[in-house]
């Protein structure tokens, strides 16, 4: 009885459908082709994986409290815009531009939070615009062209996409923040206080204000979070190709926000898990990688990601009923 009641839990748990997709998706692409699973191809995964899933990391952690960020993209194109830029005018050092994109990014993050909170203005609109007004900054400070190439090797270069082996594997430092991020995120979402106000915050606002919870101050600082992470991971990025685009990040958001749907993370707010999310990222990242070893079109992606995410939301919303029934 008591293994029953197990494994009950465990199929309704929300990580547990992305969890076996992600499984048959490494069967899948390992039978058709074999070089799927080599160090060479695992470790091409892994550089390009921590860059959305730390976006994806703070956009979970937002849609829990019952908001989304469309800016995030935009965010993640502008914050390397403007660290190189103070840093090939030689206005200041490289560290000191890092701090300034940080800042910036905080920012965005807070009249975002500012605007959807006090102004009552709902997120989608607020981020679709601070979208356009970022990512036009961007344009604006670079004539719409690439910043040029450059050789910055410095101790901030290092500690953010340092590249290191382990045994076979090239691994980037990125992966270690991503998997620390994860970390700490994980345990303030399910293990902490601040975990608590962010799903009643998203689950029933009105109610978990009469109980206390500082919503408007936790749905401001979850902006700031999100916004300042996608600029960290822009520039990671930009760290990563020795380019920063203006344009770079264009449609992130919408990637993101089908990550964290597909790990279960409830769309409308209350619930969300972190350990979904990652799933989640991975699942897109190795479709993407999978689907061109196997040979199809690359064009065809989109396909493959609204069919996941038609089918998780189906098996989430199927659990869920199963889950109220007590069955």
């Amino acid at each position: 009885m008591r293994l029953t009641h197990l494994l009950q839990r465990l199929v309704s748990a929300p990580e547990f459908g992305p969890f076996v997709l992600l499984a048959a998706e490494i069967l899948v692409f390992t039978v058709r082709t074999p070089v799927f699973l080599s160090a060479s191809n695992i470790s091409n995964v892994l550089a390009f994986t921590p860059e959305l899933g730390m976006i994806s990391l703070g956009m979970t952690l937002l849609m829990t409290a019952g908001e989304f960020d469309l800016s995030v993209g935009s965010v993640f194109g502008f914050a390397p815009i403007i660290m190189w830029t103070v840093y090939n005018t030689h206005t200041a050092s490289l560290e000191t531009g890092f701090l300034i994109a940080m800042v910036l990014a905080a920012l965005i993050g807070f009249i975002n939070g500012w605007m959807v909170t006090r102004l009552k203005i709902p997120s989608f609109l607020v981020t679709l615009g601070m979208l356009l007004v970022v990512r036009g900054v961007a344009l604006y400070i670079t004539d719409g062209f690439p910043q040029r190439t450059w050789s910055a090797n410095s101790v901030l270069t290092n500690l953010i996409v340092g590249e290191f082996s382990l045994g076979t594997l090239r691994i980037h430092a990125s992966v270690l923040w991503f998997v620390l991020f994860a970390a700490i995120l994980g345990y303030v979402l399910t293990q902490s206080k601040a975990g608590n106000w962010i799903q009643a915050a998203g689950g029933n606002a009105d109610a978990a204000r009469a109980r206390g919870v500082r919503v408007t101050q936790t749905k401001i600082l979850l902006f700031i979070l999100t916004a300042v992470i996608s600029g960290y991971a822009g520039i990671t990025s930009s760290i990563r190709v020795s380019a920063a685009n203006p344009n770079s990040g264009t449609s992130y958001e919408l990637e993101v926000i089908a990550m964290v749907v597909i790990g279960g993370t409830a769309l409308t707010g209350g619930r969300g898990t972190i350990i979904g999310t990652v799933i989640g990222v991975l699942i897109l990242r190795m479709m993407r990688n999978g689907i061109v070893l196997v040979g199809v079109p690359g064009l065809a992606y989109n396909i493959f990601i609204g069919a996941i995410i038609l089918g998780m939301m189906a098996l989430h919303s199927w659990l869920e009923r199963r889950h109220r029934a007590g069955t």
